[in-house]
């Protein structure tokens, strides 16, 4: 007995049904093709996820079910080939209207299964996730039920139990897939990458087999969508938890498994790609993320302020990385403060990355505006009033150009930056996409190292200047400006951030571990008061289990401190 399973780890785009069915129509028929008798797509796949608010349209569930019979009319012709579809569906309104439910009872996230031009099964997620960047209790209803069906034919006939993402994270769904006679779990997913849980899915799944004694497919998205990223890394584990393939991430992938009888249980075989390091997981998302924000939504490019610093250059590598040099366009903007090592270190890293590089002084600028101003500021000392009118200046040149030419500005500020409030609104927050948006500065330095020492997609070694990566931080917005004028040093900055804005720990705890009360109560009011900017921030990229995003829901107004 053998039975051959393809994930269609693919790259949907929300919103693209007819896209997505003929992507999963290809995908099928390549499958089928080489042997697969079953395709899975990741959760969601025929409308992308998440939809959000879409949801909530009659119209987008009546496109999804279009799109989902074609599929179906398409590869009837396939015999013996079952196909798991994710995507929306209304639910029973019969017995909505009787139990006097409310519209969203009326919705599943679920999973339709094909067969020869019919929909043999739907399946409903039983277990709705609604906390981090979730909120499915907004739009659909819990399913009660359980899914087995026959994948293959005769011999090679499997039972196979059907989950959907957050179920398989709890242990009733699976154990009812194995009461009603499965014998190996498919899992279609759609789970947000952060640096690290594609290695806590594995070992979750891992306690999924050992509990229910099956095996499993574990069938994932890949793919950027607005600030989420999704990795991809399908994999495959036997009964006893252990490996038995895993799939590339942050690439579209046939991955194959070959489901097998041995002697009354199933094992699985697959090919098997090692895991990573967090840096090359880290690099491949912030590419995709920006590739897949500027493709889906039709930019035909990027531009950004390169400044000599560190920020606008790991920017600019990662842009280069995503969009090839010919796309992204690099401007300098000097001002009175620039220094010299700042325009060679730019030039410097334009030419190794081979864009174009635009040199555009804002001095004239800087000075027409105090010129203006100098009757309302007579008397007053300069201050950050005057730093902030030159971040501005840029911003207003850097946004004529996107205008001009259609590109989308990339931002630069780092999550220090934005938990701090060390950033200017409408100066270098002005722009499209913040693509190190959750990077905390450590994490800059340590990926600009990991760049420098590999080149993973063929642009160029090297790219930062060493000098860039050495240089004290700074905005160059006053003479001999550095970072930590303002700022506790970074290292310190960043381990109170983690512990205080990404883990939720109390003042009390963090000054416990060592961390000094004064620079812990004073980071913690910076985060506090800042909020209104970071409302105003572009979206930008998520790469923590803990953003300032749909992770990160305070009010702007609030008297609350600790």
């Amino acid at each position: 007995m053998s039975l051959k399973i393809c994930v269609a780890q693919l790259n949907y785009c929300v919103g693209d049904m007819q896209g997505n069915a003929q992507k999963i129509i290809a995908a099928a028929r390549s499958a089928y093709a080489g042997g697969a008798r079953l395709v899975l797509t990741p959760e969601m796949a025929i409308c992308g996820y998440a939809a959000e608010d879409l949801f909530l349209r009659p119209s987008f569930i009546q496109a999804c079910n279009d799109a989902v019979n074609r599929v179906a009319e398409e590869l009837a012709g396939l015999k013996g080939l079952s196909v798991v579809v994710g995507t929306p569906t209304h639910g029973d309104r019969a017995l909505a209207l009787r139990t006097k439910s409310v519209e969203v009872q009326q919705r599943h996230n679920a999973a339709r299964v094909l067969r020869e031009g019919r929909i043999i099964e739907t399946y409903a997620k039983r277990e709705l996730p609604n906390y981090q960047v979730f909120d499915e209790r907004r739009y659909f209803a819990p399913g009660q039920g359980t899914c087995v069906f026959q994948a293959g034919e005769g011999t090679d006939a499997v039972s196979i139990g059907l989950l959907i993402c957050e179920d398989a994270w709890f242990e009733e769904p699976a154990r009812l897939a194995r009461q009603a006679g499965a014998e190996l779990l498919v899992v279609i997913n759609a789970s947000p990458f952060h640096v690290g849980k594609g290695g806590e899915r594995e070992l979750m799944m891992q306690e999924r087999c050992l509990a229910s004694g099956l095996p499993l497919v574990y069938a994932h998205l890949v793919g950027g969508q607005d600030e989420i990223v999704f990795e991809g890394h399908s994999f495959a584990l036997q009964a006893d938890g252990t490996l038995a393939g895993r799939a590339e991430s942050f690439k579209e992938n046939l991955f194959m498994v070959q489901a097998q009888r041995a002697q009354a249980a199933i094992e699985l075989v697959a090919d098997a790609v090692p895991l990573r390091s967090a840096e090359a997981d880290l690099w491949d998302a912030l590419v995709l993320g920006v590739r897949d924000y500027l493709g889906k939504n039709g930019f035909p490019g990027a531009l950004l302020g390169l400044s000599g610093g560190i920020d606008s250059a790991l920017v600019l590598a990662i842009a280069v990385d995503a969009l090839g040099a010919d796309k992204v366009r690099a401007v300098m903007m000097p001002s009175p403060y620039t220094a010299d090592i700042s325009w060679i270190d730019a030039r410097d890293m334009a030419e190794r990355m081979g864009v174009r590089y635009d040199e555009i002084s804002i001095t004239p600028e800087f000075e027409a505006f105090k010129a203006s101003l100098a009757g309302e500021f007579k008397g007053l000392a300069e201050d950050t009033t005057e730093e902030n009118i030159q971040a501005r200046i840029r911003g207003v040149f850097l946004m004529a150009l996107s205008n001009k030419f259609g590109s989308i500005v990339l931002t630069t500020g780092n999550k220090s930056e934005m938990a701090t409030g060390y950033c200017t609104l409408y100066g270098d927050m002005a722009g499209g996409f913040a693509v190190i948006k959750d990077l905390l500065k450590t994490t800059v330095f340590r990926l600009a190292r990991w760049r420098n020492e590999n080149d993973p997609y063929g642009t160029g070694s090297a790219p930062i200047p060493e000098r860039i990566i050495t240089r004290p931080p700074s905005a160059e917005l006053r003479a001999d400006q550095t970072d930590q004028d303002s700022l506790p040093p970074y290292d310190v900055l960043d381990a109170i951030l983690k512990r205080y804005m990404e883990n939720d720990h109390g003042i009390e705890s963090i000054v416990a571990e060592g961390f000094e009360r004064a620079v812990v109560e004073r980071v913690a009011r910076l985060i506090r008061i800042n909020e209104y900017k970071r409302r105003q921030s572009p979206v930008g990229i998520r790469v923590s289990h803990r953003s300032f995003g749909k992770d990160w829901r305070y009010p702007i107004t609030s008297k609350f401190g600790e």
